[in-house]
C-alpha cells in the first residue's frame, strides 16, 4: 500500500445517494402526473406495503452494518475522502458494495410501499449511474491504492451479490 495522499480519492462526480434520490424524485414526479400503480388489487397493495417496509428495513440494516465496519476499520465510507484500509469483513465478505445495495433496497422499498411503478422503474437509471459513474471510479482508485490485495478481494467477492 502506498502512502496516503489526502487529495487522492476516487474522484466521484456526485454524492452517490443523489442518484437514488434523483430517481425517486423523478419517479414520484412522473407518478404525480401519470399515476401508474404496481398493483391495483387491495390485497396486493397490502402485500406491497409489507414487502416495501421489509425492503427498507433490510436496506437500513445493511447500511448500518456497513457503516459499523467502516468505523471499525477506521476509514471513511465517503468516496470523496481517501481510503485508509480495505474492508473485507461483515457485509463486505458477500458484496463489494453493500452501501449501494442498501440504497437500492431502500429505493425499491419506498416505491413498493407507495405502490408507485414509476419510482421503481427509475431505479434502473440510478443503478446505471452508480455502476458506471461511481463504482467504476472507485474500483480504479482502490486498485491504485491497494494493488494486489484489492485484485485478490475482487476475485473472491462479487461486485453486487
Amino acid at each position: 500500500m502506498r502512502a496516503l495522499d489526502q487529495g487522492d480519492t476516487a474522484g466521484i462526480p456526485f454524492p452517490p445517494p443523489l442518484a437514488f434520490l434523483s430517481g425517486l424524485a423523478a419517479g414520484f414526479g412522473l407518478h404525480h402526473f401519470i399515476p401508474l400503480p404496481v398493483l391495483r388489487t387491495r390485497l396486493g397493495v397490502e402485500g406491497l406495503t409489507w414487502v416495501g417496509t421489509a425492503s427498507v428495513l433490510l436496506g437500513v440494516t445493511l447500511a448500518a452494518s456497513a457503516f459499523y465496519f467502516f468505523r471499525r476499520a477506521e476509514t471513511s465510507p465517503f468516496p470523496e475522502r481517501p481510503s485508509t484500509s480495505l474492508i473485507e469483513a461483515g457485509p463486505f465478505r458477500v458484496t463489494r458494495n453493500p452501501l449501494y445495495i442498501s440504497m437500492s433496497l431502500v429505493h425499491a422499498g419506498v416505491a413498493l410501499f407507495a405502490n408507485a411503478l414509476w419510482p421503481l422503474l427509475f431505479l434502473a437509471p440510478a443503478l446505471a449511474a452508480i455502476r458506471y459513474l461511481v463504482i467504476a471510479r472507485e474500483e480504479r482508485y482502490l486498485l491504485r491504492r491497494f494493488g494486489t490485495e484489492y485484485e485478490n478481494y475482487c476475485r473472491r467477492v462479487p461486485r453486487w451479490l
